[in-house]
Formats: C-alpha cells, structure tokens, sequence
C-alpha cells in the first residue's frame, strides 16, 4: 500500500477513534477525499475487521451511524502513527535542511552585494 493510502486510512482511523459519530460527510471533508472514496475506505476497513458500524439507536435519523474501532482497527491504527510519524520527521529533516541551505546562500548573496 502506497504511503498516500496508508495517511488516508490513518487520518479515517484517528478521526473514527476521536469522534466516532462523525458522518462520512464530515470525514470526507477533513481526509481531504471524495465522499465516494472515502465510503470505498470505510468499506474496506470494515471487511479488515478495523472498524465496526453501528447505526444510532435514539436517533430519529436511521441513517446516521456509530463507527467504532475494533481491537484490529486499534492496533493499525498504532502501526500506521508511527509510519505516519516516521514520513512526517524525514519530511521536516528535509525541509530543514533545506531553509539552512537556502539561508546560508542568502548570507553569501548579501554579503556579496556589500
């Protein structure tokens, strides 16, 4: 699985655990997806056995859902944190550098205007 899949399937796992009312309108919205891909997500994290959907049993609105992590979905969703983490720290080492670099050529520049 590519990593962009992989940060999709974490943010829907994060958002599910942090608020797991959240409809899949909502969660579209936040993962950055479309609302068909992103019910294409759900629906493969729930053949996973990741996820769990519960409909609302006070709501008057049948069809608005409770999704629940399994223990699965948990232990995924622990996997994917620290890949996510690792991606995020190489992209911050690199774009470090990066403004180093651009800064040290800056002073080289200025100090070859003066």
């Amino acid at each position: 699985m590519s990593n962009n899949n992989d940060d999709i399937r974490f943010r829907i796992l994060r958002l599910i655990e942090q608020n797991p009312e959240i409809s899949q309108r909502q969660l579209s919205r936040e993962v950055g997806i479309s609302l068909g891909k992103l019910n294409y997500c759900i629906q493969a994290l729930v053949e996973k056995g990741e996820v769990k959907i519960r409909n609302f049993r006070v709501s008057p609105n049948k069809l608005q859902y409770a999704y629940l992590l399994t223990p699965a979905g948990i232990a995924a969703k622990a996997s994917l944190t620290a890949g996510f983490l690792r991606r995020k720290q190489a992209e911050y080492d690199a774009l470090k550098a990066e403004i180093e670099e651009l800064s040290r050529e800056l002073k080289q520049d200025r100090a070859s205007c003066d």
